[in-house]
This record gives structure tokens, C-alpha cells and sequence, in this order.
């Protein structure tokens, strides 16, 4: 019984961690979009005199998106500071209880408060039709807020791939290696 409940939350945890990481190859062309608006910004008005607020919004959302959408994928591969010393140090089970308390005291905590103050945040902005102080600035300002949402949902379900891979490794079982691992 409880072989056959570790892997499933084996599965569960890898198809989660799966999808994360599908989730950062696609939000990294985001990042390229954001260097090559700001470059066509930048050349537009310094080269040729020409201006858009549109395009100098429209990079600070692909950055802003790509940080928002790209968060769970820096957690799952582990590109988050760490202030314990302790960690590299300790075996498997121990780094299993940090990831599992850490992650219901502290990130899940977060997360929630993302969520319901991005909620509020979002239909406010969309209630309004909210859009750009500039007359000629980007449109329905509520998506980009909406991202905030977005990034609470992503976190919260690589948060819940830690949490199973910890208790599978609590439950005394080795999980495979994590895709940061692997990478």
C-alpha cells in the first residue's frame, strides 16, 4: 500500500516538475522578446527620433511577465537563495523535512497571499478596464496584474511537487533525481 502511494506521488511530483519545466522553455522567449523590444525602442528614439509608449510598455510586460511566469521554474531548478548553511550538508531524509516544513510555513503562506491580494489587485484593475496613464500606452492593464496571479498558481503547484517528493522520501522511499539535478 504505501509503495503503491509513493509512487503515485512519485508520478504526481514528476508531472508537475514535467510541466514547470515546460513551463520555462516557453517563458524563456520571453525574455528574448524583452531584449529585442528594448533594443527596437532604444534604436527608435535615439537613432531615428521616433518614439512609442506602446513598445516601451510592451517590454516591461515581457520582462515583468517573465519574471512572474518563470518563478516556479527557478524553484524547481533551484535558483533560489538559500539561508540555511546547514542544507548541502545534510542527508536525504533531513533535506526532505527543511523542504516540507519550509515549504508549508513559509512559501505556501506566501503563496496564498499572492493569490487573494492578486485577486483583489486584478478584478479591481479589470472592473475599471484599467489601461496605460498615456493616451497612447498599452490597453487592459488587468492582464498584466492577472500575472500575479498566474505566479501563484505556478509557484503553489511546484510547491506541491516539493512537498510530494518530500514525503515520498519521508515515506522512506528514493525518489528519482530532480530535474535541477539532472540539468
Amino acid at each position: 500500500m504505501a509503495a503503491t502511494s509513493a509512487g503515485s506521488l512519485e508520478k504526481l511530483a514528476a508531472r508537475l516538475d514535467a510541466f514547470t519545466a515546460w513551463v520555462g522553455r516557453v517563458v524563456s522567449y520571453l525574455g528574448v522578446a524583452t531584449v529585442l523590444i528594448c533594443f527596437a525602442t532604444v534604436y527608435l528614439r535615439y537613432a531615428l527620433g521616433i518614439g512609442y509608449v506602446w513598445l516601451q510598455e510592451s517590454y516591461i510586460w515581457t520582462h515583468c511577465s517573465a519574471i512572474m511566469f518563470g518563478s516556479s521554474y527557478a524553484i524547481l531548478q533551484g535558483g533560489f537563495v538559500r539561508v540555511d548553511m546547514f542544507y548541502n550538508r545534510m542527508g536525504a531524509r533531513a533535506k526532505a523535512r527543511v523542504d516540507l516544513l519550509g515549504t508549508i510555513a513559509f512559501l505556501s503562506p506566501f503563496i496564498l497571499m499572492m493569490a487573494f491580494s492578486g485577486w483583489s489587485f486584478f478584478l479591481a484593475s479589470w472592473k475599471m478596464n484599467e489601461r496605460s496613464a498615456y493616451e497612447s500606452g498599452m490597453p487592459a492593464v488587468y492582464l498584466l496584474k492577472g500575472t500575479i496571479l498566474f505566479f501563484a498558481l505556478l509557484v503553489g503547484l511546484q510547491a506541491l511537487a516539493i512537498v510530494l517528493r518530500s514525503l515520498v522520501t519521508l515515506l522512506g522511499h528514493t525518489p528519482p533525481a530532480s530535474p535541477a539535478k539532472q540539468a
